[in-house]
């Protein structure tokens, strides 16, 4: 039933339109349209719509992630553009290079102009 939809997804922000620079200019995302007063993106099959919240609060789990065949390259490109990328030394979580191994999969968090946690995963 629900597998087969689409998806769109909400990302609060305080700063309307420091969040649409971000997004538009550090991510590589082109506005497609309006959605709730707020821009609007297509990946692939989904939506993400950028709210405008002044209430926002940041989460400490990623509220998107991009999945890709390649994380390397992506976060090379992210890089260029002056992302940063989190580091974690937890007893349950490492990462190096900004990545982190979970068994197969690779994973790798950043945040937005808001403060909300975002990630790309490379699934193995």
């Amino acid at each position: 039933m629900l597998a087969n939809l689409p998806l769109q997804t909400s990302i609060p922000t305080s700063d309307l339109e420091r969040a649409q620079q971000f997004y538009t200019e550090a991510l590589g995302l082109t506005p497609i349209g309006e959605r709730g007063g707020g821009p609007s993106y297509q990946c692939q099959n989904s939506i993400l719509v950028l709210v405008r919240n002044a209430n926002a609060i940041t989460e400490h789990y990623s509220l998107i992630t991009w999945l890709t065949e390649n994380i390397e390259t992506e976060m090379a490109a992210l890089r260029a553009k002056g992302l940063v990328f989190e580091n974690y030394d937890l007893p349950f979580l490492k990462t190096v290079d900004g990545i982190a191994t979970l068994g197969a999969d690779k994973v790798a968090w950043f945040k937005d102009s808001e403060g909300n946690l975002l990630a790309l995963a490379q699934l193995g």
